[in-house]
């Protein structure tokens, strides 16, 4: 597989060594740099997009106009996403969005959708979302914060919205706060307290590792697809 590399910070150096190891071909290293060659790529399989949110949509739109397969794990913004998804299907180019491209997380995303569920019949306990990451991380929450409060909203009508707070918060109003320390890869906590116990659904990765291999799965699988958008529901049939 031929990768362009569409952001060449720490992640897009981690996506080169996994995909070197796993015998793939990088053709194209994008950066703050060079940021203009992404308009003139040839050659590339698939592009594999972590940029960030002011960036992201020009980045998309210029791979599609080249009909280059994208898998991008930039986040904060989903508000354009109509526009990326009709951007897409028009240019005819498979498109891949992710959160978060950890198994281990849509693992989780899946309980906390089945746990939602469970407590909404359970009126003595609320709700609350913590994610810590690392620093130079700018969007807060994280997409996958609002994957979890989405998920959570779609499955428990007690909440009908989430906010990010450090304050009091309305009824029906889900909690959502947001941390940035240094080195933290990323975790997540679903919490439900009660007067009498507490239940705590938690995601913590380790590294980079688990999100550079989901990405690398997604680019795989995402080259033999007919053009479309696509998520990670869709990779691991979930």
């Amino acid at each position: 597989m031929r990768i362009a590399l569409v952001g060449y910070g720490k992640m897009g150096k981690h996506i080169e060594r996994m995909a070197t190891a796993a015998g793939h071909d990088i053709v194209a290293r994008i950066g703050s740099e060079n940021a203009d060659a992404i308009q003139t790529l040839s050659g590339a399989d698939v592009a594999i997009e972590f940029t960030a949110p002011d960036a992201a949509v020009d980045n998309f739109k210029a791979l599609f106009k080249q009909g280059i397969p994208v898998v991008t794990g930039t986040t904060g913004w989903y508000d354009r996403f109509d526009e990326v998804a009709a951007g897409a299907r028009e240019a005819g180019v498979p498109f891949f969005y992710a959160t978060n491209y950890s198994v281990g997380v849509h693992i989780a995303l899946a309980a906390n959708a089945h746990l939602a569920k469970l407590m909404e019949k359970n009126g003595d306990y609320t709700c609350r979302i913590d994610e810590w990451h690392h620093t130079a991380k700018r969007d807060a929450p994280s997409g996958t914060a609002i994957t979890f409060a989405e998920r959570i909203i779609e499955n428990n009508s007690r909440y009908r919205d989430w906010t990010l707070t450090e304050g009091p918060i309305d009824e029906g109003i889900l909690p959502v706060h947001a941390y940035r320390e240094d080195d933290i890869p990323g975790t997540h906590r679903v919490t439900y307290g009660g007067s009498i116990d507490q239940i705590t659904l938690e995601h913590k990765a380790h590294g980079r590792d688990g999100f550079v291999a989901g990405a690398l799965q997604a680019a795989e699988w995402l080259i033999a697809k007919k053009p479309g958008v696509y998520t990670m529901k869709d990779l691991l049939d979930l």
